[in-house]
């Protein structure tokens, strides 16, 4: 078992207070806030993260499947894109997106497609997201 710790404050309230968040780690170190999130302004929001901690994690868990596999050397380069949609009266994250584009010496389009399909729905993070996960996925050889 592993734990990790983030933290998160906000300063002020709704569209006009300021956030800053940051891992214990160091890696992230950003502010946040309404302008972050809806209007494209620097600094980072919680659908960026999610979406790098699933591309992250669906990358490393693809890699380990792989190997397993009997695969020993090999590229994977995952974009995903998380959608956040108005809910009601809030908003919910709808979809993760992942886009996978792997180069894996002797590795058969078959293989490829039951390990992603396995480590899509596998992966810790696709566990906790309650959306849509969608996978394209490139063999290059």
């Amino acid at each position: 078992m592993t734990t990790n710790t983030a933290t998160a404050q906000y300063k002020g309230l709704g569209k006009d207070g300021l956030g800053h968040v940051a891992t214990k780690s160091g890696s992230v170190d950003a502010p946040y806030g309404f302008n972050t999130r809806f209007e494209d302004k620097p600094g980072t929001n919680p659908e960026e993260m999610i979406a790098a901690a699933h591309a992250s994690c669906f990358t490393m868990a693809t890699s380990f499947a792989l190997a397993k596999a009997g695969y020993e050397d090999g590229q994977l380069d995952t974009e995903c894109t998380v959608t956040l949609e108005k809910d009601g009266d809030g908003f919910k994250v709808s979809k993760s997106a992942l886009s996978l584009t792997a180069k894996v010496e002797g590795l058969a389009q078959d293989k490829f497609e039951e390990i992603t399909d396995g480590t899509k729905v596998g992966c810790p993070i696709s566990k906790l997201l309650n959306c849509e996960i969608t996978l394209e996925r490139t063999l290059q050889s």
